[in-house]
């Protein structure tokens, strides 16, 4: 026995041992290529961000935050109630996130990350009339057209930029507030992934997955950038879906997972690929045909609502795609980021996640890991896809963010928590304390 948990350890060990391989190979590779000619379009491969060693008054909370979920978050996933177990998973990982975030100041880390040239909510004023504006998007998505959108918001469906335009108008403009919201909302990923695990796997595994979900590394990018916000609609989205499929109100929680389903597409063109781990979802379903017509009845709310506003999505895609090649995109070399996107992967799954997807090969007889097992391999595989597509080169640390949650439950498959998720706490600090993030 003690020569195979030996045996074990030792495989985990060289799994994590090759993830870093991968981070340091594209560091050095990227490096060169970047000296070379400036083709990365990144100043420290493969991240987007420069050298900066600093501290600052986040630094105490999130140490403090990491050595607490690392000493009492395995013992408190097994013995809270459900329910405050998952309320506690998103304190944690509000607390984690907004500490991470703070340690580069409050508006370099908060108030003013959504403000830059690139951002939402460089446009806010441009939409004082929404219907108009979104029967006008499309025109101003090139490059070179009249009033071009920022990068961000021209490289989105226009449900992106509404919500913050929304926030404005309820009274919660600027970067603080659009910071905060994503962050609080955002961190909410956390609590849905564990109640899809639950349903469609046990309860053991998810209260397992949960200190892995509250100290993720990607923690680093969540706060605060929109995508944060992304990933939590699309979390939501699968989550209900989960508890429609296995019997949980079948036909309300099916429309509001559709609901979220549709938003999803107008938030991200890419997460149209949440169609991958949604299907296996629904495959995992055991009354999968009773929730169809009301998740599609939910799902065509939010394309009906733009579409009837004036906002072509497919048109904004054809030009979105040209405007990708136009910039950054068509310089970056796919050769270098088709792999090195995935250790990009590796910043925000951390090395824990690479020995738990090692381990991640449950037989078809024990059905609880099984299960786990699918709805994680069909999370990499949206996110292979992704990297195959040639549409994320780079910058794959914020924008992969939404299908990176769905790895992150396989951790729960490995035996000594504390150690791995020591791990990833110092992945993530010495991340955020030697790198300037630019997301």
């Amino acid at each position: 026995m003690n020569r195979t948990v030996n045996r074990d350890l030792r495989r985990d060990l060289y799994a994590a041992a090759a993830a870093a391989l991968l981070v340091v190979t594209a560091a050095v590779v990227g490096t060169g290529i970047q000296h070379r000619d400036g083709s990365l379009r990144v100043a420290w491969p493969p991240l987007l961000a420069t050298w900066d060693p600093h501290v600052g008054p986040g630094t105490p909370a999130a140490i403090a935050v990491a050595v607490a979920v690392v000493a009492y978050g395995p013992s408190l996933a097994v013995r809270l109630p459900w329910r405050p177990l998952l309320l506690a998973a998103w304190a944690a990982a509000m607390a984690w996130t907004w500490s991470l975030a703070l340690v580069d100041g409050w508006h370099l880390g908060v108030a003013g990350r959504l403000t830059t040239r690139n951002e939402y909510l460089q446009v806010i004023g441009r939409f004082h009339d929404i219907p108009g504006t979104l029967r006008d998007f499309t025109h101003h998505i090139l490059l070179h057209s009249p009033g071009n959108w920022p990068a961000h918001v021209a490289g989105h469906p226009a449900g992106a930029t509404v919500t913050f335009v929304l926030l404005d108008r309820i009274g919660l403009g600027g970067g603080a507030w659009a910071g905060a919201f994503v962050i609080t909302v955002g961190t909410t990923a956390a609590a849905a992934v564990l109640v899809a695990v639950r349903a469609l796997a046990d309860e053991r595994l998810a209260r397992r997955a949960a200190p892995f979900l509250a100290l993720a590394p990607g923690a680093v990018w969540m706060g605060a950038s929109a995508d944060a916000y992304f990933t939590a609609v699309a979390a939501w989205a699968l989550a209900l879906l989960a508890l429609a499929v296995t019997g949980h109100h079948p036909r309300a929680i099916g429309l509001a997972s559709g609901l979220l389903f549709g938003l999803t597409l107008y938030l991200s063109y890419g997460l149209t690929l949440i169609a991958v781990p949604a299907a296996a979802v629904l495959l995992l379903g055991s009354h999968r045909t009773r929730p169809l017509p009301y998740l599609l009845a939910g799902l065509a709310v939010v394309p009906a609502v733009f579409t009837a506003l004036g906002f072509n999505w497919w048109e904004a895609y054809r030009l979105l795609v040209t405007r990708y090649y136009q910039g950054a995109g068509g310089v970056r070399p796919y050769g270098y980021w088709v792999w090195a996107n995935l250790a990009c992967t590796v910043f925000i799954v951390g090395p824990a996640t690479a020995a738990g997807l090692r381990r991640t090969r449950a037989p078809r007889t024990d059905p609880a890991p099984f299960r786990l097992a699918v709805v994680v391999a069909a999370a990499l595989l949206a996110l292979l896809v992704a990297d195959l597509s040639g549409m994320s080169k780079a910058e794959t640390e914020r924008i992969w963010l939404p299908f990176a949650m769905w790895l992150l439950p396989s951790c729960a498959f490995l035996p000594g928590p504390r150690a791995w998720l020591a791990a990833q706490a110092v992945l993530a600090l010495l991340v955020n304390h030697l790198l300037l993030t630019y997301w």
